[in-house]
């Protein structure tokens, strides 16, 4: 199994050396200064992945092992979160921030995030109910003033598409913002919660069904089912607790910058590159 090595920085060669010798890893390949490959490494178990993370965390290298013989061409779906995967911000957060209570929204945020709230819905239910009144101008002022895309986004979709795979964008946040993001982003599927608004306030409602765990997990399914393809043809990307049921079902797991209970039962995490850090995992 090839373990594969990212960073934003330069690997230096007492880096290489280190992680070969930890890993018990072939001889590195360089793709670059930032990015090296080895044919194959000791078995991955919890003593290695730990031992890896320990050595490579505060040295901000990425690391990865992938099964031999896997290609980017065998998947059919790139499935992302939005809030802090494909954008940097969590949007219910920033909305809060136009109400003064942004660090109260953001504590329950992080709190679901984590896993230390086990039920989403009613925990968004609460975070909503605080923005009762709130002029729905600012979710505009959100989406142009405070929303960025994540290192490596548009690099990321573009080469998806360019392979003729499709694309989800699949959030417990709002839809105000993904289909801003559809539109601009060519993203084929998206699926979010929505903001009741009424005379231009919002009312502390959301609308219909909440997009939680399991309807995430149904969502790739269905997508899936849309465009032909089986769940392990898809690659999912997230960061919090609601995206693991989602990600259990994937090809290809990805935890973006992602809380710990995430990174633990991701195929892959990545702690320091961009997305496009997708395409340095299979071969060229």
């Amino acid at each position: 199994m090839p373990l594969i090595l990212q960073s934003p920085d330069p690997l230096s060669a007492d880096d290489l050396a280190a992680i070969g010798t930890l890993a018990q890893a072939a001889e590195f390949s360089r793709r670059g200064d930032t990015v090296a490959v080895a044919a194959r490494c000791a078995p991955l178990d919890a003593a290695l992945r730990e031992t890896l993370d320990g050595y490579c965390g505060p040295r901000r290298i990425d690391w990865a092992v992938v099964p031999d013989g896997c290609n980017l061409s065998d998947f059919r779906l790139v499935a992302m979160d939005m809030d802090s995967t494909l954008i940097t911000i969590e949007c219910i957060d920033e909305i809060a921030d136009f109400c003064g209570l942004k660090a109260e929204v953001s504590a329950i945020t992080e709190a679901a995030m984590r896993g230390e709230i086990t039920d989403f819905n009613e925990s968004l239910r609460r975070r909503v109910a605080l923005l009762k009144g709130l002029d729905a101008s600012v979710l505009d002022r959100v989406y142009e003033e405070r929303l960025r895309l994540s290192p490596g986004a548009e690099r990321m979709l573009a080469g998806a598409r360019e392979l003729g795979m499709k694309t989800l964008l699949v959030s417990g946040g709002f839809v105000h913002f993904t289909e801003k993001l559809k539109a601009r982003l060519q993203l084929d599927f998206t699926r979010a919660n929505t903001l009741e608004i009424v005379d231009g306030k919002l009312t502390g409602q959301v609308v219909g069904e909440i997009v939680n765990a399991d309807v995430k997990a149904r969502m790739v399914r269905e997508t899936c089912e849309a465009i032909g393809a089986r769940p392990d043809q898809a690659i999912v990307m997230g960061d919090g607790s609601n995206d693991l049921k989602m990600m259990a079902i994937a090809g290809l797991s990805v935890a973006f910058r992602a809380k710990p209970v995430v990174r633990a039962q991701a195929s892959v995490a990545f702690n320091f590159v961009g997305l496009d850090g997708l395409f340095e995992l299979f071969p060229r």
